[in-house]
């Protein structure tokens, strides 16, 4: 059974238990009268029964008020002066520990430990006024045998009301955190294919801009494609830091963009320019990749290319080699340092990103200097060499 189907069975078993409950202290009530019990005796335990049925149902919205009024008809109970009565022989007195678990499930455990001790003196006085009306030739280890009994009863459903509490709290934080985790991933997934697409987009059209707007011969169309370089480059920047709000990129890859080995000799000739001559070259025969080695091969070259256009003032020759191996293939895109390097403001988390990604497919990332810039170099490996 769901926890919506029980749920949805939870008020008609109430009902039902009110009623059952609820007659059978009818009959108790009605064999006490047979016995000699007075009306007035008989008057003020169905009142104490009726205090007990409404505590129960208010301790559902208000568990300490249900409390209260369910310790309130114990009390009458238990000073009620029956020859030889005891407030468990009402079936109704069942609903004072029903209040006390519904108690110790909604309040802060140290409020739940006040309501034990206010049920263990119940019992203590229950035991105290029992034993001043003990007829004469009952042993009086008959009164500590009804108190103990009642305190582990008591004792029981609070120790089991507590327990229950704790699984479902363990149950709810364990939900919050896959759930937190789910988001985070969900960030560094949209994240990562933010910057890896429109970051690289954005880059490549502000070079392609600033090669155009030096190789025009007319002032005003250098000066207007100019304005529109900065303003790629700001629109840059700005994306830059909306994804920094989304987090750091480092969540595992899960669902990738439709992408491959073939797709790189377009995305290396989308990238150059009159000013900035990137070639690719591949040497060895191909062989197969998985997914993410696939997706972390393309993801750093577009990388290397993004980095090298961004940060370079132009001139500015960049080469991707792919070099394949049984066991593996080296992804290396190289850069001459251009002209110079220019200031763009701190460095960003692209190569972090693909770090992670060369990680997850089971490869390695390095940085290092060329023989004039810089060289990123990663090495991811085949089907075969797995």
């Amino acid at each position: 059974m769901t926890a919506a189907q029980r749920r949805s069975t939870w008020p008609a078993t109430t009902v039902a238990a009110h009623v059952v409950l609820a007659l059978l202290t009818v009959i108790v009530l009605a064999a006490a009268r047979y016995f000699g019990a007075d009306l007035w005796q008989i008057l003020a335990a169905a009142g104490a029964a009726v205090l007990l049925h409404g505590g129960a149902v208010e301790a559902r919205r208000r568990p300490w008020a249900g409390y209260a009024i369910g310790a309130l008809g114990m009390l009458v109970l238990v000073l009620l002066p029956f020859p030889g009565w005891s407030p468990v022989m009402l079936p109704s007195a069942v609903f004072f520990p029903l209040t006390l678990w519904r108690l110790t499930g909604q309040v802060p455990v140290r409020s739940s430990v006040l309501a034990l001790a206010v049920a263990a003196l119940g019992i203590v006085l229950n035991e105290l006024v029992a034993w001043s009306r003990l007829p004469s030739g009952v042993p009086g280890w008959t009164r500590l045998s009804e108190g103990g009994l009642l305190m582990l009863v008591v004792g029981g459903v609070w120790l089991a009301a507590l327990l229950v509490r704790r699984r479902h709290e363990s149950r709810r934080r364990a939900e919050s955190e896959r759930l937190a985790a789910a988001v985070a991933d969900e960030r560094a997934s949209i994240r990562r294919d933010l910057h890896d697409v429109i970051a690289h987009t954005v880059t490549v059209m502000v070079a392609r801009i600033e090669a155009a707007a030096v190789t025009t011969a007319d002032p005003a169309t250098r000066s207007e494609l100019g304005d529109i370089a900065e303003a790629g480059r700001d629109a840059h920047q700005g994306l830059r830091a909306m994804l920094a709000t989304l987090g750091p990129a480092t969540a595992a890859p899960r669902g990738q963009a439709p992408i491959s080995l073939d797709a790189l000799p377009d995305l290396v000739a989308s990238a150059a320019s009159p000013l900035h001559a990137v070639t690719f070259a591949e040497a060895g025969e191909r062989r197969p990749l998985s997914l993410s080695a696939e997706v972390a091969a393309v993801r750093t070259v577009q990388e290397g290319i993004t980095n090298a256009l961004r940060h370079l003032e132009p001139p500015v020759k960049v080469t991707v080699h792919l070099r394949w191996s049984p066991a593996e293939v080296t992804v290396e895109v190289r850069d001459d340092g251009g002209r110079a390097r220019r200031d763009t403001g701190g460095q960003g988390t692209g190569l972090l990103g693909i770090e992670e990604r060369v990680r997850t497919a089971g490869g390695t990332l390095s940085i290092g200097a060329g023989d004039d810039g810089w060289v990123l170099r990663a090495r991811l490996p085949t089907k075969e060499g797995v």
